[in-house]
């Protein structure tokens, strides 16, 4: 489900081959370069990700073919087996230990997930800026990979000033320097940013002008994608549809597997309809069973908070109506299928379809959009760190895309003004103003009979 932060409505929810890119120093025509791409994208449409070590159509040399990355222990158990279900046994062993691990994640508690989350994307960073990097090192262009991790360290401070405020406003109002740090965080920021802004105008390089500005896109297109995204599952700290996404992973794999004959997309040749359409059923139906378990344990429904008192987190609170069973008609036409005029189910329920449907639907395209970028630079995966699977940014493209979603859905359909950070920003405020406050406040109760009758009671 979604472990809350601290909004009520929250608690919902590849190896690299060294590349080398030999951009041509004269001008290409339009009409030369259309029928390079057309010719390119000929070659793709047709080919398999086993064929990504063709030439460049950057003109430079083949990258070299990825090496045998599967454990030795894996490779002698399963020598006897072909190559289509060794592929098979070591990305489901390896699938299962990464279960494992991210079950033991939730029961180590936000703060270990937040510092994971934060481990995935500096290493999901560093896959996409080395691609960059080959350029730069081509090319002798100077500061590229100083800068580029100068503006991810930017850009965690401030994400993650701003979460550290929220999370621990009380403390850091109660030390000075917290205090100044917290109330100049933006302008400190943002003056950090101009820092690196600065540095790279100053590294500017003539002859290589457009390609630094190509990097220097590159970079902030990757920030974007990236710690953005990293920034809203840390804001939200969602478990269901997090789960949803590795279901509908490991579900279309297993029905692409097995009964796959109908491609799907030519960016993924080996994705199919069958699989396509089994991991959307298979992951509607897990999403309603897994929300219907963990709606009832408070541990993954109340909000996450910081007690001054005991200087940790606690996670107490009496369920909110969207964790609380209730019972629904069941439609007419239905009735006479099922057997039953009414079921009870918790309202959270209701919003899991939405968000396994749009894990099992949309979801994908996170990693179809991966797939075009590794094709476009001829590379099978971002990076050989998990046998059988490529990198962190092979496991974790949809996530991405259903961490906006899901930010967005909550902020739509569930989330609504949280009383605590007005009591935060109301605490902020000088006495004159907070007494100016609290009489327009009591006048108001006043005028519609709130306040007289809480008196009275």
């Amino acid at each position: 489900m979604l472990q809350q932060t601290k909004q009520p409505g929250a608690s919902l929810v590849g190896g690299y081959e060294k590349l080398e890119f030999n951009f041509p120093a004269g001008n290409v025509t339009a009409q030369d370069q259309g029928v390079e791409e057309s010719e390119s994208e000929n070659k793709l449409d047709g080919e398999t990700a086993s064929d990504s070590e063709s030439k460049s159509e950057f003109g430079g040399s083949s990258p070299v073919p990825t090496s045998d990355d599967t454990p030795e222990v894996l490779n002698r158990a399963l020598s006897n087996l072909s190559s289509r279900w060794k592929n098979w046994w070591v990305r489901g062993i390896l699938t299962l230990a990464m279960i494992t691990f991210f079950f033991i994640i939730i029961y180590l508690g936000p703060m270990v997930l937040m510092t994971i989350v934060m481990c995935v994307q500096i290493k999901c960073f560093h896959e996409i800026i080395t691609i960059g990097y080959n350029v730069y090192h081509s090319y002798d262009l100077p500061w590229f990979r100083t800068l580029s991790w100068y503006f991810l360290l930017c850009v965690n401070y401030f994400f993650y000033g701003e979460t550290v405020t929220d999370y621990f406003f009380t403390l850091v109002q109660r030390e000075e320097p917290l205090r100044i740090l917290s109330k100049y965080h933006r302008f400190i920021s943002f003056a950090l940013y101009l820092t690196g802004f600065c540095m790279f105008v100053l590294s500017l390089v003539k002859k290589h002008y457009r390609l630094q500005f190509y990097m220097f896109g590159w970079t902030h297109v990757t920030l974007l994608i990236v710690v953005t995204q990293s920034h809203l599952i840390i804001h939200n700290l969602f478990i269901v549809p997090i789960s949803c996404v590795i279901c509908n992973d490991i579900m279309a794999y297993m029905f692409g597997f097995f009964f796959g004959r109908t491609p799907l997309i030519k960016l993924s040749p080996k994705k199919t309809w069958e699989g396509f359409i089994g991991g959307f059923f298979s992951t509607v139906l897990f999403g309603l069973l897994l929300s219907y378990v963990m709606s009832g344990y408070r541990c993954f429904t109340c909000p996450v908070e910081f007690n001054n008192d005991t200087n940790s987190f606690t996670v107490d609170c009496e369920p909110s109506e969207l964790f609380q069973l209730q019972e629904y008609n069941i439609p007419v036409v239905l009735q006479s299928v099922v057997g039953w005029k009414t079921v009870r189910m918790y309202p959270f329920q209701i919003h899991s379809i939405a968000l396994s449907t749009f894990a099992s639907l949309i979801g994908p395209f996170g990693g179809f959009f991966a797939s075009g970028f590794k094709r476009a630079f001829k590379i099978k995966d971002f990076a050989n760190t998990i046998p059988g699977h490529g990198g962190i940014m092979d496991r974790f493209d949809c996530q991405y895309l259903m961490a906006t979603f899901v930010n967005v859905y909550i902020a739509s359909f569930i989330r609504g003004p949280n009383p605590s950070k007005l009591i935060q920003q109301f605490l902020t405020l000088r006495p004159d103003q907070q007494l100016h406050i609290f009489n327009t406040l009591k006048a108001h109760l006043v005028d519609r009979g709130i306040l007289g009758s809480l008196e009275d009671a």
